[in-house]
Formats: structure tokens, sequence, C-alpha cells
């Protein structure tokens, strides 16, 4: 048994959805560091090429608004006229949206649901074939969502569809899991926590609050999600499938109930 790169990427092609900043960004830093081709791609082509000159050669900007099935299918067009294979394809993008119940709007709703939930299927959809082009019983191809820990438990926000959204995903990757194993296409996902990033306001700008409530005392940081993805991305993860990890510092899986004993 030789375990000398078990996590290196070397000649590996990977597509990142959100990979202008946050955690799309986090993960396509750890993967450039394992050796691997990373093509990014965001709804802000300012942003997206930005980011990928910091980078440096080995990241390629592929901006693109996914939110549809038409900018799904544009993306993977993109990526054709780059590469005829694609080993790991990291499902980032995302939206979420919180007002009160009352008030919460259609409007709301389907942003969030198409993005988190259809854009991750139908991405996956028109990419097929260059996972399965990629994919191998010896070296499987690799989907990865994004979902969340607000998929598996309540945080304290009205966020109703992205709460329902992120659920959706988690079981939507075991279900896309079963399918595609069957052209050695290994789906699973990652379920942050606590991230400063865009979306994560609260960790982004009250980290220290925000730690106060997580077992382990801090927020997530770069090599915390990296490290996940490139487990799942590299021969180290190649025996798992339709797996959600939890990267959240112990929140799910790790916190106390509140005692009511007298």
């Amino acid at each position: 048994m030789d375990t000398t790169n078990l996590f290196r990427l070397d000649g590996r092609v990977a597509l990142i959805t959100g990979g202008s900043r946050g955690i799309g960004k986090m993960i396509a830093a750890g993967f450039i560091a394992q050796g691997a081709k990373v093509y990014i791609s965001s709804r802000k082509a300012d942003a997206c090429f930005a980011a990928a000159e910091e980078l440096g050669p080995n990241c390629i900007a592929l901006p693109q608004d996914v939110s549809t099935v038409a900018g799904c299918k544009a993306l993977a067009a993109q990526f054709a006229e780059h590469e005829e294979k694609l080993d790991i394809l990291v499902n980032n993008a995302g939206a979420a949206w919180g007002v009160p119940f009352e008030e919460f709007p259609e409007s709301g709703w389907d942003k969030v649901m198409d993005l988190n939930v259809k854009s991750p299927f139908f991405l996956t959809q028109a990419l097929h074939g260059a996972l399965k082009a990629a994919g191998t019983r010896d070296k499987p191809a690799k989907v990865i969502n994004i979902t969340s820990i607000d998929g598996q438990r309540l945080n304290p926000w009205d966020t109703y569809s992205y709460h329902a959204s992120k659920s959706a995903l988690i079981y939507l990757t075991k279900r896309m899991a079963a399918r595609l194993v069957q052209d050695a296409i290994n789906v699973t996902s990652i379920a942050p926590g606590a991230f400063a990033s865009e979306m994560n306001k609260a960790a982004r700008d009250h980290g220290s609050a925000v730690a106060k409530s997580i077992p382990a005392q801090r927020i997530g940081v770069d090599e915390d999600m990296a490290g996940a993805a490139i487990y799942l991305a590299s021969r180290a993860g190649d025996y798992v499938v339709g797996e959600t990890v939890t990267v959240d510092g112990g929140l799910v899986n790790a916190s106390l109930g509140v005692s009511i004993d007298g």
C-alpha cells in the first residue's frame, strides 16, 4: 500500500461553479495546490476573471449564470471547447433568501430552489458525457454537491426555501449517486457550517460571536473546506458514494441539548 499520493490531484480537471469567492474559491485553491487544472464559473464575469488570475495559471475562468437550464447547457458547451473529459464537478453556486413567513415571496422561493436544487441536477446532466469519459472503475469521476448544515438542522432565521433546498440536495445527492455510480461517477456532498463568506455574513462579520455556539469554538477556515473537498475528489475518497460529509466544527453532531431536568 502506497499512500504517498493519496490526496494528490495531478492531471485531473475540475469545474467549480460559484468558484470566484467563498467556499468555491477555497476549494479551487485547494485543488490547484494538489495539482489539478481548475475551471471556475460564476455569474459575474469580472469577479470570475479576477479570481482566476489570482489563483494562477492552472485556473481558467468560464463566466456563466447557471440559474437556468439554458445556462447550465451553455456552461457545459463552454467547457467542451477546452476539454473532452471532466474528472471533478463541484456544484457550489447557491443562493439564500430570508424574509418573515407572512411576507415570503414566490420569487424568493423560485430563485433559491432553481439555483440550489435544479441547477446541480441539470449541470451534471449536461456534463454527463464529459464525466463518463473521465471515470473508470479504478479512478471514478467525482461530482461534489455543496449542501449545508441547514439541510440537516434548523437555523433561527426565516430562510424557508434555503432550508428546503439544501435538504433536497442532500437527498438528491443520494439519488444521483445511485444512478451515476453505474457510469463510474461518484456523487457526494459537503455540508458546510459556519465559514466566512458573502452568503454567511454572520460568520464573516461576527466570527468570534458565532464561534461560541460551535463545539470546536471557532468558525471554519479555508483549509477545513479545501481538505474535505480534496478528500472526496482524490483517490482517498474513491470508495465514498452518496455520502454527505458535514464540516461544521461539531454543530450538527456534537452539540449537547439543553437539559430540562429539575
